[in-house]
């Protein structure tokens, strides 16, 4: 709980770009010198690239002092960085706005396009082009979207009143759906109810459906047939577990076209733009925690 509340306190480099810094915590025993241990922390970054950081005075402890090659660093203590990625391509999308107030800010996010930073992505993602875009620094999602599914996403602009529509969220009070294409199920009776158990498979970010009391529930309906033998269905998830759609309609016998992880996972590779996993999050309807007014927000997009 004390580091919780600590990693939300004021960081003591200053957003760059519209990235923010990261942090880690040091829970070695006898880290060491601060080079060495950031060495083996980060095999992949050059000794050089350090080196270079630290020189810029872009490594601090917690209490933003600069943290030298050999600063002896201590159990407990909190180092601050700037992630970098060198020759990161642009992606060809572009998000849109839908919405924007003094509380909350709407996007309209493209296939492809991460929330957040993460990975090989950081000033491409949803997040950080929005900050450099607006020029708003406290810009915070109140949830996420895969990277490979488009539509709506909701960011808080204010810290003082986030809390409320976070606990939207948390308490599921906020009416999510999305349209996926697939293939068509004649087998099934629509609109019909999907439930089961999901967990972490441990399989490069997969979720998997264990044996146990349902935790994830999807009301699935057809929303049209297509050609080919695939169908426009919609998609209401009651629950909101990671990656819960893609799951439940790969369990259904009706994978997500475009799905890259559901139900097998396909060997990794560039993207390819002319696939896109075909799941869009439609629509997003709650009311409003600080004027009791109903709000809803429609995606633009189509598969």
């Amino acid at each position: 709980m004390g580091r919780q509340a600590d990693a939300n306190a004021i960081k003591p480099l200053p957003l760059r770009a519209g990235v923010a810094p990261s942090y880690l915590w040091i829970d070695d025993p006898a880290p060491g010198a601060a080079l060495v241990f950031l060495l083996r922390r980060f095999p992949d970054v050059p000794e050089a690239v350090w080196r270079e950081r630290m020189a810029r005075g872009d490594v601090v402890d917690g209490a933003g002092e600069r943290v030298a090659e050999a600063t002896v660093l201590k159990r407990g203590m909190r180092l601050w960085y700037y992630r970098e990625i060198e020759d990161e391509a642009p992606l060809p999308f572009e998000e849109t706005i839908l919405h924007q107030d003094q509380h909350l800010l709407v996007a309209d996010k493209p296939h492809f396009l991460p929330t957040t930073p993460g990975g090989r992505f950081l000033r491409e993602s949803l997040l950080v082009r929005l900050k450099n875009r607006l020029g708003i620094d406290d810009l915070t999602p109140i949830h996420r979207l895969d990277r490979e599914t488009a539509g709506v996403v909701i960011f808080s602009v204010r810290p003082d009143s986030r809390g409320a529509y976070q606990s939207l969220f948390q308490k599921r009070c906020i009416d999510k759906v999305y349209e996926a294409i697939a293939p068509q199920l004649p087998q099934h009776a629509f609109p019909l109810t999907y439930r089961s158990r999901l967990a972490d498979d441990g399989q490069f970010f997969r979720t998997a459906e264990v044996a146990g009391e349902a935790n994830a529930e999807t009301r699935v309906e057809v929303l049209k047939l297509l050609d080919a033998g695939l169908a426009l269905y919609r998609l209401h998830p009651h629950t909101g577990r990671k990656h819960q759609l893609r799951v439940h309609m790969a369990a259904l016998g009706a994978p997500i076209v475009g799905d890259a992880l559901y139900p097998v996972a396909l060997a990794c590779g560039a993207d390819d733009y002319a696939r896109p996993l075909k799941l869009l999050a439609r629509t997003i309807s709650f009311t409003d925690p600080l004027s009791g007014q109903p709000r809803r927000f429609d995606s633009a997009r189509a598969l």
